[in-house]
């Protein structure tokens, strides 16, 4: 039978969890009622920091899946994605619309990465 780990986990849901070699993320999400430039930076970072928590980094991301309350931020978000994500190591990736939890939530991104 295979380890999990979950950590900063709430009662509800965790964070992070890792099978095996694999890390999922839950979806994140950044200051409220920030610009999506902003929000899709702040949680870049956050995937940045849990990603190195595991002993990984952004160069190992097998999947993204990004939502956006407004799809015409579309462009804006891309160019953060774009200056963050190396070249070479392009994530498969998926990105939608979708009414996200709290109105001032502009962006959500989970990751799948390898250790």
């Amino acid at each position: 039978m295979s380890n999990i780990q979950r950590s900063h986990s709430n009662g509800r849901m965790s964070q992070m969890v890792i099978h095996g070699d694999t890390i999922y993320l839950a979806g994140q999400v950044a200051a409220e009622g920030e610009s999506v430039t902003a929000q899709t930076q702040g949680i870049l970072q956050q995937i940045d920091d849990l990603l190195a928590e595991a002993g990984s980094d952004k160069t190992k991301i097998l999947m993204a899946q990004i939502w956006l309350d407004d799809m015409s931020d579309f462009a804006e978000m891309n160019a953060v994605w774009d200056a963050w994500v190396p070249q070479g190591h392009e994530p498969g990736r998926a990105a939608g619309s979708a009414h996200l939890a709290t109105p001032g939530f502009k962006v959500e991104i989970m990751i799948t990465a390898a250790k």
